[in-house]
């Protein structure tokens, strides 16, 4: 087995390191190492950052306990081990559990919106309930969204294929539906005690039953339909409101919408990850717009109205005469809205002035009076002020 990677080492902090530090450099790595970030880039190197994003996952959430970290500073990897304290990326450990829970946020409705993630290394049947039954797994799809559905929401009806409860035996696993007989390993309990060695002495500890998986109950027959499991492989059409604002990346997690337990265990959830649909009509800054605005040189000059998109519409613009090429027009409250707060970012209109790439004979006689007017030559005092504006743009 390959030595472990001491935790404040993997997270790039030193041993005196603050809840607050601890916090910014998991979010940063966690972040980076992500592997919906990882695209484009080949196998091994997403490889070894799925590797890495497990680590810092693993080395978050020790640090980011206090009595996981004292006992860790104190014993190293092997005060983790036993004595009730799990962590360090044992069984059942999920990094993608550590990244949602780290970067969770309510947006109403009975889901979550959450940054990236969730679910990737699930197994199908994911997490224990306390009653003993098998908790199902999350499911994981991407919806596509339009920047008119980020600007006012949307509702999308996804077909999503998982498991759901078996009709035959009522979710049971037993033949016809019938009653299940108390498991005589755990007296059905559904959970064993198991003595286990630490650097303490002899402990004890509990463990699922491997009889009836946790359940408390055996079944004599099996259902045949679904083997026993309680579950079979169905469609279901969720309704998904997709708020305002979001952005590409998001992801919304809808609670117990997930694939059903095995043997009545309870739903895992469904998590919808948010991608937005490439468009050429603006650039995107959070919740800003930036629409480039080409002018001819006579409506430059001489001022005018000009009819601009909107994302639910267009708008007519007034041009200053006079106004030169980089000036910005800002559209207070035309650009998007953000998730669970009030209030639209701007819409900046950047104006560009075209100047003819072709002239004819005609074209090139006007321009060439136009030359000996007075107010078409920069003065001097212009060619200043531009020398000046380009110095700050590279200073």
């Amino acid at each position: 087995m390959a030595q472990k990677q001491d935790y404040y080492e993997v997270l790039g902090v030193n041993k005196n390191a603050t809840e607050e530090e601890i916090k910014k450099a998991y979010k940063k790595l966690a972040i980076k190492y992500h592997p919906d970030r990882q695209s484009g880039k080949s196998d091994e190197e997403k490889k070894e950052a799925e590797e890495k994003f497990k680590q810092c996952a693993e080395a978050y959430e020790v640090l980011s306990d206090q009595n996981k970290r004292a006992r860790y500073d104190q014993f190293g990897f092997e005060g983790l081990e036993g004595g009730g304290f799990g962590g360090g990326g044992g069984a059942g450990f999920d990094p993608f559990d550590i990244f949602n829970s780290f970067f969770h946020g309510a947006s109403g409705g009975g889901f979550k919106v959450n940054f990236g993630g969730g679910g990737g290394f699930s197994s199908f049947f994911g997490d224990e309930d306390e009653g003993g039954s098998t908790r199902g797994s999350s499911i994981r799809v991407r919806v596509k969204v339009s920047l008119a559905d980020v600007q006012n929401g949307v509702e999308k009806h996804l077909k999503v294929k998982k498991y759901v409860p078996c009709q035959h035996c009522n979710g049971t696993g037993a033949k016809d539906g019938t009653e299940l007989e108390r498991c005589p390993k755990c007296s059905g309990r559904g959970r064993l005690i198991k003595q286990v060695r630490t650097l303490f002495g002899v402990g004890q500890t509990e463990v699922i039953c491997p009889d009836c998986q946790g359940t408390g109950k055996r079944i004599k027959t099996r259902c045949s339909h679904c083997n026993g499991e309680g579950v079979v492989m169905g469609e279901e059409t969720i309704t998904v409101k997709i708020p305002a604002g979001v952005e590409d990346g998001m992801q919304l997690n809808l609670q117990g919408y997930g694939n059903a337990g095995r043997r009545g265990g309870g739903k895992g959830d469904l998590f919808v990850l948010i991608e937005e649909e490439k468009q050429d009509t603006f650039i995107r800054q959070d919740n800003m717009l930036i629409y480039s605005l080409l002018l001819d040189f006579p409506t430059a000059a001489l001022g005018g109205e000009v009819e601009i998109p909107l994302v639910n519409g267009t708008q007519t613009i007034k041009i200053a005469p006079g106004t030169q090429p980089n000036t910005q027009i800002r559209l207070a409250g035309q650009g998007l809205p953000t998730v669970n707060h009030y209030g639209k970012g701007d819409l900046i209109v950047n104006v560009g002035v075209y100047v003819p790439e072709k002239l004819d004979d005609e074209e090139k006689k006007l321009i060439t009076e136009l030359k000996s007017h007075k107010n078409i030559n920069p003065t001097p005092s212009l060619f200043d002020k531009f020398r000046q504006k380009v110095r700050s743009m590279f200073s």
